[in-house]
């Protein structure tokens, strides 16, 4: 393929849109965070901020990396020193722009982290669920042709290296799935998922929920908050190649978490 230089300010203008950006609520400062070189050549994508990634872009000779969870949050310190101010001094002295998307790539209804788990597993969007800042974040999924938990769980294994904790107490065979990627271990979010008549419930996070299962014969599987939101940055370094013909790169840096 011919790749193409583009503009910066055309990336993020085309990521604001696609994201739609401006009109959802999150706790991230979703947008650039990190204005880099003008000209884009190679986008990096990766789910974390931090040196590592920050190091591996630079290998890559990136111009722009884009993630799932960025450096600004609402309610952190927003003093640019210590590790802040290393991570921003690399950035800057390599001229490189760094791009985040956290619940707008959650909820994205193609290539948002739960609509491409509900893919990956076979299953197809069926309606809105779970709410967070009075957004509809995910999916409920369905499909005709039954899934085993095995099943799921060695898809996950397969195409996210997940290792799953699976609390097995509800049907056998699944045909509607409800999904909320990475921090989704919320009693609320759980009986949302019971309440809207779910075989399983997936998300990244564990929390201590055995015997509410357990006694109500419901199916929980944590997968890992990392491994359920590689999916989203993976799904969108595809749409920026695509459409914009600019060479991209994901490179999973996993966490174990």
């Amino acid at each position: 393929m011919n790749y193409k230089i583009v503009e910066r300010d055309e990336l993020v203008l085309f990521l604001d849109k696609y994201l739609n950006i401006k009109n959802i609520s999150d706790d991230s400062y979703n947008g650039l965070q990190v204005e880099g070189k003008c000209e884009v050549k190679k986008v990096f994508f990766a789910v974390d901020a931090g040196m590592e990634t920050f190091q591996k872009a630079k290998e890559y000779c990136a111009d722009m990396i884009v993630v799932h969870h960025g450096m600004f949050w609402n309610g952190t310190n927003p003093s640019v020193k210590g590790f802040k101010k290393r991570q921003i001094e690399f950035l800057l002295t390599n001229g490189i722009s760094l791009y985040a998307a956290h619940l707008p790539l959650d909820m994205h209804p193609e290539v948002g982290n739960n609509a491409q788990l509900i893919e990956i597993l076979g299953f197809e969007k069926e309606c809105p669920l779970v709410k967070y800042h009075g957004q509809d974040i995910s999916f409920l999924g369905v499909t005709d042709s039954p899934k085993s938990i095995d099943f799921i769980v060695q898809t996950l294994k397969d195409n996210l290296r997940a290792e799953c904790k699976v609390l097995p107490f509800g049907k056998k065979e699944i045909k509607r799935l409800a999904v909320c990627s990475g921090g989704g271990a919320d009693y609320g979010i759980l009986q949302e998922a019971i309440d809207s008549g779910a075989d399983l419930y997936l998300t990244g996070d564990s929390t201590e929920v055995y015997h509410t299962v357990r006694d109500i014969g419901f199916n929980v599987i944590f997968a890992g908050h990392h491994a359920t939101e590689i999916v989203g940055v993976r799904a969108l370094a595809e749409v920026i190649s695509k459409e914009l013909c600019v060479e991209t790169l994901f490179f999973d840096i996993p966490t174990g978490l």
